[in-house]
């Protein structure tokens, strides 16, 4: 049914199951991945990353069955993750599909009477069912179902890298893991194991794998794990006693401990259930399979002592020939799960200090969410934790605030709106119209609010008189930033710069920073009645005091905060509310393409 070469499809694929089933294929040493390509129901063609070993491979994700098995025509089994509601319906699909040879189903639960026409199907078109609620399978050294045989440590343990000469049946999956660890110590392991499922009816019995290993020459001795209730196992007696099965059968029927109990009892699994015809009892299948010539122990407990007792018959009348061991490479393992489970260090390669996403919510400097809301918490202290990384006073807070209402909006005429303004005209979105406008703003547009800030701070700090910076910044050749204005002027002051410094006055506990902006202002309107202390100029001013006056800002801080770049995170912050408004209204107004008009350029 299965070898080096089988490859799969998986519908409603899971993550762990598909690398485990590759972690196999590189113990394995395989040649080309189990798994030829992926199937998410009604989405579009895609591509996902999977390791094989240390190397990272891409598996291709289909919509679609049809598309996935027309792609990939070499892929024969169909491992199937639906849920018992939609497994009926992907199945049969499935089994319609002439390149499909074998349909493994892992939900349980599946309706019986869905079931039934699943395995009418599969004998009609020829096909195998494994499963309802199953794990699958395993061919050892050559291909795995999904979760089947466990963790890459169990199967190392059980020697399912390389081929024994063992075939195994069973219905649980849980059971099939134990008998895989038994095999790998009593014999020289399996060769295929299959577990049929737990639920009443399953796609295939216990017979039809029995007679599969008959055929099989590498399989030397078979190994059946059953359980009360239904009648698979009368089938294996029934069979040896006709000749089909030739090959020595170990056997085993859980459940001899039903008839303890007074009444009926239902066990793990559906079909696992007492009460019923005597003859489908633990003990009476037992001693069904004994009469006809399988070896069957007294008890569970020395299944593994009879196992032995048979491959050493085989190994000393030299049916099974034993090889040296092939010792298997070590899988990489996962960093993610090294990483939890402390076996590995490495440097990170980002840094944040801000703020924390890994708990039940977010946390701003360490202020969760919820507090933040629920203590009435503004824009202000949002914006004070995030960029300063502490709580500021309230005074300061609401300052920030106004600087943004302040700097919102400029006008259409602005460079930054206008950018805006011609990008949202083009049809661009949002995001590339706001970001259109942002491009703007710099030295020429916006940045002004930081370099004043820095030679304020320095001219201030270092004592210099007003006349003597304006002097020197002459000398320099550098107008002063945030001095002079196209329109305001001494006689005709701006409305915004009255209203910051009448609120520093009232609430800042310092404004020597101000102050001496304010005197350099009155130097410079000797020269010219328009240069005054501008919104750029007010605002790197009081920042500077807010921070001075504050005790939360050391020296060394503000002189950083200055050097960054904080200042004009103000302005891009508060622009960005205008430039996002005029995008909207020229989209709401559905306004045409903007070409500049050619009385507007100087042809030269």
């Amino acid at each position: 049914m299965f070898s080096r070469q089988t490859q799969s499809i998986i519908y409603n694929w899971k993550p762990d199951p598909l690398q485990r089933m590759l972690d196999f294929d590189f113990l394995c040493k395989r040649e080309i991945p189990s798994v030829a390509s992926l199937i998410t129901p009604g989405a579009k063609k895609g591509n996902t990353k999977v390791f094989m070993g240390t190397d990272e491979t891409i598996i291709p994700v289909y919509g679609t069955t049809a598309d996935a098995a027309a792609a990939h025509p070499n892929a024969d089994v169909f491992i199937n993750y639906a849920s018992f509601r939609s497994a009926y319906s992907s199945s049969l699909e499935a089994l319609q599909i002439p390149s499909i040879r074998t349909v493994v189903i892992i939900a349980e639960g599946v309706p019986i009477s869905d079931v039934r026409r699943l395995i009418s199907a599969a004998k009609k078109h020829g096909k195998i069912v494994i499963g309802p609620a199953t794990v699958g399978g395993i061919q050892a050294g050559a291909f795995k179902i999904g979760d089947t045989a466990g963790t890459v440590e169990n199967i190392v343990r059980c020697k399912l890298y390389r081929p024994g000469c063992v075939g195994f049946v069973s219905k649980s999956g849980g059971l099939s893991n134990e008998m895989y660890n038994i095999l790998g110590r009593t014999t020289n392991g399996l060769y295929e194991g299959i577990a049929i499922g737990g639920d009443v009816f399953a796609g295939s019995s216990f017979l039809d794998h029995v007679l599969r290993y008959e055929q099989i020459p590498e399989i030397k001795l078979i190994v059946v794990l059953g359980e009360l209730g239904g009648s698979s196992e009368l089938d294996i007696a029934d069979a040896i006693k006709q000749g089909r099965i030739t090959k020595p059968v170990c056997a085993w029927v859980s459940g001899t401990c039903a008839s303890m109990f007074p009444t009926e009892v239902q066990f793990g699994h559906a079909g696992a259930k007492s009460g019923g015809d005597d003859r489908e009892s633990a003990a009476a299948k037992n001693q069904a399979l004994r009469d006809a010539g399988a070896f069957v122990p007294q008890s569970f407990d020395t299944f593994s002592e009879v196992i032995s007792q048979c491959y050493k018959r085989l190994v000393d009348q030299g049916v099974v020939v034993e090889e040296s061991e092939v010792v298997p490479p070590d899988v990489p393992v996962n960093y993610y799960n090294a990483v939890e489970e402390g076996r590995v260090r490495r440097a990170t390669g980002i840094i944040s200090t801000i703020c924390d996403d890994r708990g039940e919510e977010p946390s701003y400097a360490g202020h969760p969410i919820s507090e933040l809301i629920e203590s009435d918490c503004s824009i202000g202290d949002v914006l004070s934790l995030l960029w300063f990384k502490r709580r500021l006073p309230r005074y300061a807070t609401k300052f920030i605030e106004m600087v943004l209402i302040l700097v919102a909006d400029h006008g259409p005429c602005v460079s930054g709106a206008h950018n805006t303004i011609v990008a949202a005209r083009a049809g661009k979105d949002l995001v590339s119209c706001l970001a259109s406008g942002l491009l703007t703003i710099g030295p020429r547009f916006g940045g002004a609010i930081d370099d004043a800030a820095r030679y304020f701070k320095k001219a201030v700090d270092n004592g210099s008189d007003p006349d003597d910076f304006v002097e020197s910044m002459k000398r320099l050749g550098v107008r002063i930033p945030g001095i002079g204005h196209r329109i305001k002027s001494a006689d005709n002051l701006d409305k915004r710069v009255i209203l910051m410094k009448q609120y520093a006055s009232d609430n800042f506990p310092s404004t020597r920073y101000l102050n001496y902006a304010l005197a350099v202002e009155q130097v410079t309107l000797k020269k010219a009645s328009n240069l005054v202390l501008n919104v750029d100029g007010c605002i790197a001013a009081l920042f500077l005091d807010l921070m001075d006056s504050c005790a939360a800002f050391s020296q060394e801080e503000m002189q950083q905060i200055v050097e960054i770049g904080y200042l004009n995170g103000m302005f891009v912050l508060g622009r960005s509310i205008g430039l996002i408004g005029h995008a909207l209204d020229q989209k709401r107004l559905a306004q045409p393409l903007y070409r500049h008009p050619w009385d507007d350029v100087m042809y030269m």
